[in-house]
């Protein structure tokens, strides 16, 4: 599995994750201020938002839109992943 894929999740008021990912890192993602528009707009509504799940080491909504798990480490941790 790799480091940054999501193995835990709670949603929080106000469209904020508290994630925790497959080395152990744990951190609130802070959804509030995204602009939901075309796909991504189901998930302005709170109650929709709250739908979240993970599939595959990615959080999911139901629509089918899911949140890049890399993203959500980079911004958890504050410093970017090396990719090769």
């Amino acid at each position: 599995m790799v480091a940054w894929h999501v193995t835990r999740l709670a949603v929080l008021p106000n469209h904020r994750l508290d994630v925790e990912f497959a080395d152990g890192t744990r951190g609130i993602v802070d959804m509030s201020r995204d602009d939901f528009h075309g796909v991504f707009a189901p998930l302005a509504d709170e109650t929709y938002f709250a739908r979240a799940s993970i599939a595959d080491g990615a959080v999911v909504w139901p629509n089918g839109v899911d949140i890049a798990p890399d993203a959500m480490y980079e911004e958890v941790t504050g410093r970017p992943l090396i990719r090769s």
